[in-house]
């Protein structure tokens, strides 16, 4: 890929995505695929005045290794090293920075009970550091390509031709490849903003979901919640930065307990270095009780028995059904951009951010306005050329939000 086209992208995620400013301090965490481009990052990172940029490396095959040789006790211990670098972390509060490259299907076959009962011995420790550190530091999820990626993407292709191809999918999706992706950024972000004005100025309580697929839910959001979308602000510094490139969505926290119906997803899940394909989730008073798919259906039913929050809804988005994504009629199987290429919901944690004066509340009375609580957070696709998104006021006014897959205003 051209280096021109590269070092653009990084800075896109150093300055827009992760809004560094200087003297702040950045963790990058990426995979073995791309080191010359971590390195362009690093060195965006120190031109938009980093203090410091440490990257710490991970290797989905070395995962793979831990899972099939070490205990679950030892798999899931939270070494006093490592306790009191998030630690350090909560009180000096970086900006991290996230590249996925990872193989879609790269963990299939592990004994995911283990690994299951090891995310939860780990998050009994972290959760309450992870908790303090939660709407007070930038962060920002980006992509490069991956070679088992790239290949699940484009099968059939030589290795570099595939890896090519995917570079230039993942910068024509995040608005990289043509123009300043810095001023790109600035007017998508803008546009996102104007939807959200507008559909927080209607007053809704409520978001009917339907589709020629099955889909019909019915789900309630929290009064005090708001929609957002586009570049956040973190309330510490004022610093703007955008959680995910790309992002397509706007997006809002439903009040957790209150979803009725059947949803049926329309793109396959990567969740977990699985994917899972065909299926479709039933829920009642609010919880997922019973589900389906034609691939893994035991990992979704493992994800919605994660905990006492992962059967429920965290997160509702609007995405409309031509978007770019959607437009480059590519399968990404992977979560950040075929999240992007339709509406979704959440299963597990939902966003104390969404709440109109959160930094005023203490974080047990944002749970208790129904901001869903999971050590999970996992995005699935519904949206499709058929989807009708029908918002429903406090009088009872009936809105249309989507028609046909797109904006209904």
């Amino acid at each position: 890929m051209d280096k021109q086209h590269l070092r653009r992208y990084a800075k896109l995620i150093a300055v827009t995505g992760g809004g560094v400013r200087p003297g702040q301090s950045v963790v990058i965490r990426a995979g073995l695929d791309q080191p010359e481009f971590v390195c362009a990052l690093v060195e965006e990172c120190y031109l938009a005045g980093a203090a410091e940029a440490a990257v710490e490396w991970e290797h989905q095959p070395l995962a793979r290794l831990a899972n099939k040789y070490e205990s679950a006790e030892t798999l899931g211990a939270v070494k006093p090293w490592e306790e009191a670098r998030l630690r350090y972390r909560a009180d000096t509060l970086p900006v991290m920075l996230y590249l996925e490259s990872s193989d879609p299907d790269g963990l299939a076959g592990i004994d995911q009970a283990k690994r299951d009962a090891a995310l939860r011995s780990r998050y009994a420790v972290t959760k309450p550091i992870s908790d303090a550190m939660e709407n007070r530091y930038q962060w920002c999820i980006a992509a490069v390509p991956g070679a088992a990626w790239a290949r699940k993407v484009f099968p059939g292709l030589p290795d570099g031709e595939a890896e090519e191809k995917l570079w230039e999918a993942i910068l024509r999706c995040s608005r990289a490849w043509e123009g300043d992706p810095v001023e790109n950024w600035r007017e998508h972000s803008a546009a996102l903003r104007r939807r959200c004005d507008a559909l927080n100025a209607m007053g809704l309580v409520r978001l009917e979901y339907a589709s020629e697929e099955g889909t019909a839910l019915s789900v309630g959001l929290i009064p005090e919640a708001m929609f957002l979308g586009g570049a956040e602000l973190n309330p510490v510094n004022g610093a703007a930065y955008n959680p995910n490139i790309p992002s397509e969505e706007v997006y809002v926290t439903p009040r957790a307990g209150d979803a009725e119906g059947i949803v049926y997803a329309t793109r396959p899940l990567a969740c977990r270095g699985q994917l899972i394909e065909g299926f479709w989730i039933r829920f009642e008073n609010g919880r997922a009780v019973d589900c389906g798919a034609e691939k893994n259906e035991a990992a979704l039913r493992a994800l919605i028995a994660m905990d006492e929050g992962s059967a429920m809804l965290g997160e509702c988005a609007l995405v409309p059904y031509m978007s770019p994504i959607r437009e480059s009629g590519l399968m990404f199987y992977n979560t950040l951009f075929d999240e992007n290429a339709a509406c979704h919901l959440a299963l597990g944690r939902g966003y104390t951010g969404n709440i109109r004066g959160y930094g005023k509340y203490t974080l047990e009375e944002l749970r208790a306005m129904g901001v869903n609580d999971s050590m999970v957070h996992e995005d699935f696709m519904i949206g499709s050329a058929s989807l009708a998104v029908t918002g429903v006021t406090a009088s009872g006014e009936r809105i249309p939000i989507f028609t046909g897959g797109g904006w209904a205003f």
